[in-house]
């Protein structure tokens, strides 16, 4: 019989403690398993889903009809995984917001067996004669410790939450070119700080969820305002666009998010927002209008393609004018108008440097990667930047220590 079908039930499996990760070896050996599969990715994910619906055809309904992209999210939520083995406090971090993360699938702990088989049976049959009998108890003992970190997670989150929450339209408005401005009332209180983001999953792409940040602080009546832009080849975006109404539905899961202010600092700030990125920048310069009462200042940036995509911009404008010390400009990249044109990163360099600041970044990935590596050459230490990418919160977000992690490339919404 092959290796891989004799893996002893992850149920069963020994589960290391979190402060105790595994010894270097087993961990190099880990690292280099994953490095054997990489070529074969597309292939073992492939097989991964098959086998996990072959034996469980009761969780298919958990997952969205199209599966690309969740294919490549398992591969990255697995080297995720494997590069901080050797981190526990960020390890445990990174689980326990994927055990959150999970209840809105309808993920219970009963699954949990069931992926793991599925997982393990994968790696086996594509790493061939590299798959050895000490290599499965060391990927058991691992997927144990993230098995039980997620579902601890998850049924603490679960004394105090829902799963998700039900929202309705109440407001939708065009704030330019494919983008609309949409504000929600949820069926219950639904917490979070300013700078955080919500995924949502809407009843024109059921089972498939997409990440927007609440363009505020939070209110007193409870709603919650997003922006969205619809992108030309979105599953989600197009339809919260161009179809959405004032009393449509949708679902909404958990805050997340590490773009968050530290209300005991008081440093200066510099915020950078481009794009749809706004959002959470304007909810981070509301915060700040709360707390600074004039401490220490904040320069925002903001950008655009063209002008017309320049929403929200008198906004912030007003609220400058109110706030002696809110400075706000604008960077235009592909249309020329006086004292407004260039790219965030060049106007950034022009007004900089902000190695004294805490620096947020919000946008793109492409431009997040641009904006960071400006500051970082500005002396801006990477424990003072923030960013949050929008296409994998939960996989590639940010942890505490490690803010030099930034996505490559976005999914579409």
């Amino acid at each position: 019989m092959p290796l891989h079908r004799r893996i002893r039930p992850l149920v069963n499996a020994a589960q290391p403690s979190p402060g105790h990760p595994l010894r270097t070896d087993e961990i190099a050996l880990l690292r280099s398993s994953i490095e054997r599969v990489r070529p074969l990715a597309d292939e073992m994910t492939v097989y991964f889903y098959a086998i996990l619906f072959q034996r469980h055809p009761e969780v298919r309904q958990l997952f969205p009809a199209n599966l690309d992209i969740q294919r490549d999210r398992l591969l990255r939520g697995l080297l995720h995984l494997v590069e901080l083995v050797d981190d526990p406090a960020n390890l445990a971090h990174f689980c326990r917001r994927l055990g959150r993360d999970h209840r809105k699938f309808g993920a219970v702990t009963a699954h949990y067996p069931a992926v793991g088989a599925a997982l393990l049976d994968s790696l086996a049959r594509f790493a061939h004669d590299a798959w050895t009998p000490r290599l499965a108890d060391i990927w058991s003992r691992a997927y144990g410790l993230v098995a039980q970190m997620m579902t601890d997670a998850a049924d603490d989150d679960a004394a105090v939450n829902p799963a998700f929450w039900n929202a309705r339209i109440v407001d939708h408005r065009l704030r330019g070119p494919g983008i609309a401005e949409i504000t929600v009332l949820p069926d219950m209180p639904y917490p979070f700080v300013p700078g955080q983001f919500a995924s949502m999953e809407t009843p024109w792409q059921p089972r498939t969820w997409r990440y927007y940040s609440m363009a505020h602080r939070p209110r007193p009546d409870g709603t919650l305002t997003f922006h969205v832009k619809a992108a030309t080849d979105g599953q989600v975006s197009p339809a919260l666009v161009n179809h959405a109404r004032a009393g449509d539905w949708v679902r909404l899961g958990a805050a997340q998010g590490e773009l968050v202010l530290n209300p005991h600092m008081e440093r200066d700030l510099v915020l950078v927002a481009g794009g749809t990125g706004l959002a959470p920048i304007q909810a981070l310069v509301e915060q700040a209008i709360d707390l600074s009462e004039g401490r220490r200042y904040v320069d925002v940036f903001v950008g655009a393609r063209t002008a017309d995509e320049l929403y929200g911009f008198e906004d912030l404008l007003r609220l400058a004018q109110r706030n002696h010390w809110l400075n706000v400009r604008a960077a235009v990249s592909h249309e020329r108008i006086p004292g407004l044109t260039g790219t965030l990163p060049e106007v950034l360099r022009r007004f900089g440097p902000f190695y004294r600041h805490d620096a947020f970044v919000a946008g793109p990935p492409g431009m997040v990667t641009s904006v960071v590596q400006v500051l970082l050459d500005q002396g801006v230490p990477h424990s003072r930047l923030r960013h949050d990418p929008f296409d994998v919160p939960a996989l590639e977000a940010s942890l505490p220590g490690r803010l030099d992690r930034i996505p490559a490339q976005g999914v579409r919404a």
